[in-house]
């Protein structure tokens, strides 16, 4: 068991490998070319990021939680674009539903549903930001060089390639060591003690299936989604932690952005979204 873990943490840490590579080295040369002029480029392009976060987040597999991350903490993005990226990210959910023959209805019908909700949510969240910031007179900055301070490296100085290379480390590093606890834990625990906690449980299906679904591993998308096809939760729990699930964005996010508040917050926030939106649907009676 224990080299099937090994197995499995490192072949998530490969397919995040281009994802956080890319990453880093577009906000190097953001950072290198860009300079005052990225601040203007960040006003005139977030308005519609909650629009293509949520769209983005349909692909499949980690890499862009776990590159939103990135672009949050050093404010490329804004915190609606996050959440919608977030909350419509489907991990491996899409490869086990193609793998199972699952209906392309249906499928699409999930898909629809999560990017939505991503979206709709993304949208209200910059709106009040916006309406609370000209209250206030706060603006957003870029804090890319923060960032860079952080993880104890010059951002925009020298060679990008190898800046890049070496934040990417960094954060691999990280990823590696934590989704290996992670995944062990998993293993430990099984499917059926999950699926135990999460049957039958009307409205405390979605509050469980959130938390599952808030583990920061590619893992959480595939027991839900497993569990969900093998008929031991309905497609309301299914949503919730499928919603509340970002997969190792939330890890990258609290190893990046210092303000441990506010990821808190937006974990919080992510968590109660995916609840209320997996109670609402098994509410209503929808069914995939």
């Amino acid at each position: 068991m224990l080299l099937d873990v090994i197995e499995d943490t490192l072949v998530d840490a490969l397919k995040l490998l281009p994802f956080l590579f890319l990453t880093y080295l577009a906000m190097e040369y953001i950072e290198h070319k860009a300079g005052d002029k990225a601040e203007e480029l960040v006003e005139k392009a977030g308005g519609f990021g909650p629009l293509i976060g949520s769209v983005l987040g349909m692909v499949p597999q980690c890499g862009f939680s776990a590159a939103a991350s990135n672009l949050y903490a050093g404010r490329i993005i804004t915190l609606g674009t996050l959440i919608s990226i977030f909350l419509s990210t489907s991990d491996e959910m899409l490869p086990v539903f193609i793998s199972n023959q699952v209906a392309i209805g249906t499928i699409l019908k999930i898909l629809s549903i999560k990017v939505l909700i991503g979206m709709a949510a993304g949208f209200v969240i910059d709106l009040v930001l916006q309406k609370k910031h000209k209250e206030t007179g706060e603006t957003e900055h870029l804090k890319i060089d923060e960032m860079c301070d952080h993880q104890h490296c010059h951002c925009g100085q020298g060679n990008i390639w190898k800046a890049a290379i070496s934040h990417t480390l960094q954060i691999l590093f990280f990823i590696v060591v934590v989704s290996f606890i992670l995944n062990l834990l998993i293993s430990y625990i099984g499917e059926d003690s999950l699926s135990t906690l999460l049957s039958s449980r009307p409205v405390l299906g979605p509050v469980i299936a959130g938390l599952v679904g808030l583990i920061p591993n590619c893992a959480a998308s595939v027991v839900l989604t497993q569990l969900y096809l093998e008929g031991m939760i309905n497609g309301g729990a299914m949503m919730a932690g499928l919603l509340a699930g970002a997969g190792v964005g939330l890890l990258v996010l609290f190893r990046v952005n210092e303000n441990v508040k506010e990821n808190l917050r937006i974990t919080l926030l992510l968590y109660i979204i995916g609840v209320v939106s997996g109670i609402l649907i098994e509410t209503a009676g929808l069914t995939f």
